[in-house]
């Protein structure tokens, strides 16, 4: 790992209010302001001189005690700067850099109990991040809050991309495009665009025994911080000493810096794992899509989907394509009946009679491949924590090294019981939740087991404190097309991913679907995209645990496309966004981990459009083999969506590629060095 860190700390100490207290990132391209306006403390950031957020006030309202929001003085302030480049595990980018600078203000309130609380803000040149910290101190120990206060107060009715929060389906919602004024209350990320063609996102990172914080617009241009409540509508529940998540904002001139600023990440702590050898990016396929197109069922039955002989048939695919898991669902009991409203149902130590999982585990290592765990849990939590040891130690004890988890249920379905024997239910991403999925992960590590959670929470950069924790869904995926629920899912909804829920991090999309009418089981519902960019998909949207979601038939029946799935790495060296603009278009290209290849995807929505991309990316005087899967002329989403053309050219860094998409349509690319 390579690292350099350079850390310089001026301290202050002061009783009056000495105002406003500045501090610039380390290139003066933005600077937070903190103020005390009659003892409510406000914060404000400018970019290159112009204001992005207006005083905006701080504080809590705590349950059972006074206020924590008002007759503040200030005690003291620290400022210092930090400067490291620390290497990912596996990641969009290896080696990434992280250096702000920080300004920690302390505060105490004007009264007898004289509590005290500190509000921490790093600033970076692509944005900035700040906390609170509670400290340990003889009037605070228990703290309940009951609301919390944190205000982003703007400069104007900005363009806004966002999904609503508080809804019966957790994150599964197509994105809204509206004036801020339009904006209720959502989920981050937050995206917007100013007059001024500024792009703002709006999250938190390092969410841990805190509530997700959602984003409830307060007045024309405030939104304040509007955490998930518990059961009893207390927000969070901790002890002194405390520290909240950070409340981050990106800030860029164009909407593809947002999605290469590693901000989020830089706030969370270092890898907390020693021995991460066991954790590595890979592709996989699985007894999945199948279900979804109602081919087979996750029920026992005449088309049980998980049967040893059907693992069988995907193991022997993957072991020949080169795939390194195979997931199988419906592979133990609680599938039968309702079990999305029965909750306590699924056993995950014991199988179905027809699916040998010490057998099928076995025959999977013999072939070079790995089981890919599944547990389903109904939303029903304390079921699973009573099994997850055991379950966990299953899995170590076969070889499986990743499992996907699943939390469906209502937006207030998980529920916990009191000593009454009263059951509780809690929302999705509330308190209770967040920390029960940091309990799963750390008993996973345990068992060196990655994970791809399903219905959870939002990712906010907990992937670089533990590195098993790989991908999440928390948005619509692929499955919404094979529902067709709405009319699945539009063209332009992958145009809206990267720069909205992609920010939080890798989103297991499950792409590469090739038969894209379904005309065999679904012909009513459909794949929205031309093949060319169902392959572009593997570059535009990251995951280290990417799926070939399609049948093995149907990819047998595609070699050409295949191929890409097969070359197209899991783990990237460094990405960068040449183009793109939010709903419209995008064009990524990513470097191999692994090797000096290239890799481009280029997507775009309904309308055709005419792009190029100079590859300056490219190693300077050396010569590439550019293998092309594009859309052919006459391709069209809707009635010629396999219209797929392959072409190879020599290519250089002074080359400027030209890309034709069609409507709905895309383009990937692979860039192999030649032998010189």
């Amino acid at each position: 790992m390579m690292c350099l860190v350079a850390a310089l700390s001026f301290s202050f100490t002061q009783r009056a209010d000495a105002q406003p207290l500045q501090l610039a990132s380390p290139e003066h391209v933005l600077e937070v302001s903190f103020t005390l306006e009659d003892g409510v403390p406000k914060y404000s950031l400018s970019r290159l001189g112009q204001t992005l957020i207006l005083p905006s006030k701080l504080g809590f309202k705590l349950a059972g005690a006074p206020d924590f929001d008002t007759n503040f003085e200030l005690l003291g302030h620290q400022s210092s700067t930090f400067d490291e480049t620390w290497e990912q595990v596996w990641g969009e980018k290896r080696f990434i850099r992280n250096h702000y600078n920080e300004l920690r203000v302390q505060l105490q309130q004007r009264d007898a109990l004289a509590r005290r609380i500190d509000v921490v803000f790093r600033v970076y040149d692509d944005g900035f991040g700040f906390r609170y910290e509670f400290p340990e101190q003889p009037n605070l120990s228990e703290i309940l809050i009951d609301d919390e206060l944190t205000e982003f107060t703007l400069t104007g009715n900005h363009e806004s991309w966002w999904i609503g929060a508080y809804q019966w389906n957790r994150f599964e919602y197509l994105t809204e495009n509206t004036p801020l004024a339009a904006v209720d209350t959502v989920h981050t990320p937050l995206t917007m665009r100013t007059a001024d063609d500024i792009y703002l996102s709006f999250h938190e990172a390092a969410l841990t025994n805190y509530s997700s914080m959602t984003l409830e617009r307060v007045a024309d241009f405030t939104l304040k911080a509007n955490l998930m409540p518990w059961a009893d509508g207390i927000r969070v529940r901790t002890q002194a000493p405390a520290v909240t998540p950070w409340r981050t904002l990106q800030v860029a001139d164009r909407p593809g810096d947002l999605i290469t600023s590693y901000l989020i990440l830089n706030l969370n702590e270092p890898n907390q794992i020693e021995d991460t050898s066991w954790i590595e990016p890979a592709k996989y396929v699985g007894i999945w899509w199948e279900m979804h197109l109602d081919k087979s069922t996750w029920e026992p039955g005449p088309r049980h989907g998980a049967t040893t002989e059907n693992a069988k048939r995907y193991i022997d695919f993957a072991a020949e394509h080169g795939f390194d898991h195979v997931l199988v669902e419906g592979w133990n009991p609680g599938w039968e009946g309702d079990w999305f409203a029965d909750g306590v149902v699924f056993d995950f130590t014991r199988p179905y009679d027809v699916f040998d999982l010490e057998g099928v585990a076995a025959y999977a290592l013999e072939r070079g491949v790995r089981l890919m765990g599944h547990h389903e849990t109904s939303a029903s939590v304390e079921h699973y924590e009573a099994q997850m040891e055991e379950a966990f130690a299953l899995y170590e004890r076969l070889g499986v090294r990743a499992v996907k988890t699943g939390y469906v249920g209502h937006g207030q379905e998980i529920f916990w019981t009191d000593a009454d024997g009263n059951r509780n239910y809690e929302w999705h991403h509330g308190q209770h939740m967040v920390e029960h999925h940091q309990t799963v992960v750390e008993l996973a590590a345990q068992h060196q087991i990655s994970l791809n959670v399903h219905e959870g929470v939002k990712d906010t950069g907990l992937r670089r404190t533990w590195p098993n924790l790989m991908t999440r869904e928390v948005a619509r995926g692929q499955e919404y097309n094979a529902w067709g629920e709405n009319g699945g899912n539009p063209p332009n909804h992958v145009l809206m991913l990267p720069f909205t829920r992609n920010l939080a991090g890798p989103f297991d999309y499950t792409p590469g679907v090739v038969d894209l009418l379904f005309e065999e089981w679904r012909p009513d519902n459909r794949v929205p995209h031309t093949l060319a960019k169902e392959l572009a998909l593997y570059v535009v949207i990251y995951s280290p645990l990417q799926m070939a979601a399609d049948l093995p038939q149907n990819y047998e029946n595609a070699p050409l496309p295949l191929q890409f799935i097969k070359d197209v790495p899991a783990d990237w060296y460094d990405t960068l966004v040449p183009d793109g603009s939010i709903g419209n278009f995008i064009t990524v290209v990513r470097k191999d981990r692994n090797s000096d290849e290239w890799f481009l995807g280029s997507i775009t929505n309904e309308q055709g459009r005419l792009l190029e991309t100079p590859l300056s990316f490219l190693d300077e005087g050396r010569r590439y083999r550019a293998e092309i899967y594009r859309d052919a002329t006459d391709a069209h989403w809707e009635h010629n969506p396999y219209a797929l053309e392959y072409v190879e050219m020599e290519v250089s860094s002074t080359t400027i590629l030209p890309l034709r998409l069609a409507a709905g349509g895309g383009m990937a690319v692979r860039f192999v060095p030649l032998d010189e």
